[in-house]
């Protein structure tokens, strides 16, 4: 059999377990169960869901929202390691002269995000921790290129930034943290399977997890080698990558009571607010969560 890994550049783990295929972390891992390895390359992390559905691949991983959509859209998904919480990884920003000073402030007003991403999960919490909603009060854009220069321009409040992108923000001046993200949500990234796999062949999931945490000690001890991969596959300098990928904690960890908790925080925040258009219950995306169990999603009414 070939298990096939979903890959695309948001999220860090999966990122680098690709890139360092040459070392042969996944098929060193897999190779005494029987299995080898292809990796699916895709750029929009919130197809992951659907692509697990549709057997395109059999393993993903993306930051907190993807898996709560893919389960509103009645994917059928589990979820099977997290990372550590990623306080650091981005952050929202404003004008340094802005008169937004807190998430109140921001009624009203146009933030960009990487709509479908865990900034969704920041921006929605964030407000509804401040009694506003994501849908009614603020109008949330999906970024863009020139998000930065917009915010710096004063077209829109406020924008969403992470990695690389939020380091070299911040060398340039002139910018503001509103929000620090963990002071909001975890943030953590997020891995998930096909029930089927996770199920029948919990053994390969645990090696897909070994691969993870390798991939993720390689990166910790070689920053400014994982810097200047992800500088010449995306852009960017090494100088901010480096400064960015330091951040993050390179520590994979099992699903617990805790983080199903703040997915389903999450969940219903999405719902009530109409972003996903469906109540999830997701303890129904765990391995033998049970027969009937499903997408995850639950009748409207």
């Amino acid at each position: 059999m070939t298990i096939t890994i979903g890959v695309h550049s948001s999220n860090p783990s999966l990122y680098h377990l690709y890139h360092l295929t040459r070392l042969g972390l996944a098929q060193e891992e897999l190779a005494p169960l029987g299995e080898s390895v292809v990796f699916h390359p895709y750029t929009n992390g919130v197809r992951t869901g659907e692509l697990l559905s549709r057997g395109v691949i059999d393993f993903g991983g993306t930051g907190s929202t993807p898996p709560v959509t893919a389960q509103a859209a009645g994917h059928d998904i589990v979820y099977t390691a997290v990372s550590a919480p990623r306080p650091e990884h981005g952050a929202l920003l404003v004008p340094e002269d802005s008169p937004v000073r807190t998430v109140a402030d921001l009624k009203g007003a146009t933030v960009h995000l990487a709509i479908g991403s865990w900034q969704t999960h920041l921006v929605a919490k964030a407000l509804d921790d401040a009694g506003l909603s994501y849908a009614d009060d603020t109008t949330a854009v999906r970024s863009t290129d020139d998000s930065e220069e917009l915010l710096r321009t004063g077209a829109i409040a406020a924008w969403v930034a992470q990695g690389a992108q939020l380091a070299a923000a911040r060398r340039t001046g002139g910018l503001r943290t509103l929000i620090r993200t963990g002071d909001v949500i975890t943030d953590r990234s997020v891995f998930f399977a096909r029930r089927d796999l996770a199920e029948s062949r919990p053994e390969v999931v645990e090696a897909l997890t070994r691969a993870l945490q390798r991939a993720d000690d390689w990166a910790a001890a070689h920053p400014r080698r994982a810097a200047e991969i992800a500088a010449a596959d995306l852009g960017g300098s090494a100088d901010d990558w480096e400064t960015a990928l330091r951040t993050l904690p390179w520590r994979i960890e099992p699903v617990t009571d805790a983080f199903v908790a703040e997915q389903q925080e999450a969940a219903d925040i999405f719902h009530r607010t109409g972003f996903i258009d469906r109540p999830v219950t997701v303890a129904h995306a765990l391995a033998g969560a049970g027969e009937g169990a499903g997408s995850g999603a639950d009748k409207a009414v």
